[in-house]
């Protein structure tokens, strides 16, 4: 019995070996992936962001004159600033739409039609990015959609001026990043057990109190995925806030943009760049330890 034990044992360790052979083998490509498409442009940039632009050429002299650059100028500061304006009214009002239409599509809409709502739903969403942005523009325009509504039957004088405003860019946003919030919080909404809202109204509790305390908390990390991938998304987009917003109000991205094409100045845009990964990493962190709270 001792032999046969040993035997196993033997067996069991070698086929823990394989395991985790073919496991550590199996990440290789995902690691590789990581450490050259992401780890090392972002040193890459970090490095560059400490350096200086002498006559149109970047010289390796490690200085802090470009961060000192950055808080000193108001210019620099507005876009940040700008950002983060247009990201949270686009999370906060892209919250409050998508949720009672993930709301409905999981609760008021037979489960043998939600499919079709939801593919519905993303099925405008597959044409290109930038030409949803240029739609906007045909909307939005003094001479667009609304305007021309709005004064033929009577509600306007004169049009008015939505097009290359911070409110523009927002509508973009919202319209754009309103399925992805849809869907994660859909999500979240189906996999509450029913026996839930049944012992709530045996309970006593009305349809207020069953969603305050049941399908609004229970919600809740389907609401800060997609709300801190909107985030993310929309603080460092480019497209729209140059198509919609235009160049009267910059945002970061835009700042970025221009630091390269027009001043042709790489350590500031790292620097701009490193800035805003820093801001994305402490949204990252507030969400984490929000789902790290949840969890307990």
């Amino acid at each position: 019995p001792a032999t046969a034990l040993n035997e196993h044992g033997v067996v069991m360790h070698r086929r823990l070996h394989t395991w985790l052979d073919i496991r550590f083998w199996g990440i290789i490509p995902a690691l590789l992936w990581t450490l050259f498409f992401f780890l090392v442009p972002l040193l890459i940039m970090v490095m560059y962001s400490f350096w200086k632009l002498i006559n149109y050429r970047v010289v390796p002299v490690w200085t802090l004159e470009n961060y000192l650059h950055f808080f000193s100028k108001s210019f620099y500061r507005l876009s940040l600033w700008n950002s983060l304006v247009v990201t949270f009214w686009t999370v906060v009002i892209s919250v409050l739409l998508a949720f009672p239409l993930a709301y409905t599509i999981a609760f008021k809409i037979p489960q043998r039609y939600q499919r079709f709502c939801l593919i519905a739903t993303v099925v405008p969403f597959w044409t290109s990015y930038v030409i949803r942005s240029y739609s906007w523009l045909t909307v939005l325009a003094e001479k667009g959609v609304i305007n021309s509504l709005l004064l033929r039957m009577g509600l306007l004088d004169h049009p008015f001026q939505v097009v290359y405003t911070r409110t523009a860019t927002v509508i973009g946003f919202v319209h754009f990043f309103l399925m992805l919030l849809t869907l994660t919080i859909y999500a979240s909404l189906v996999q509450i057990p029913p026996a839930y809202f049944r012992a709530a109204a045996d309970l006593g509790a009305g349809r207020i109190k069953t969603f305050c305390y049941i399908t609004l908390p229970l919600s809740l990390p389907g609401v800060m995925v997609g709300a801190f991938l909107t985030f993310v998304i929309t603080f460092g987009d480019y497209i729209t806030p140059q198509i919609l917003g235009g160049n009267r109000e910059l945002l970061l991205s835009q700042a970025i943009m221009l630091e390269i094409q027009h001043r042709v100045d790489y350590p500031m845009a790292s620097t701009l760049g490193v800035i805003m990964m820093v801001v994305l990493g402490l949204g990252f962190w507030g969400f984490f330890k929000y789902l790290k709270a949840e969890r307990w």
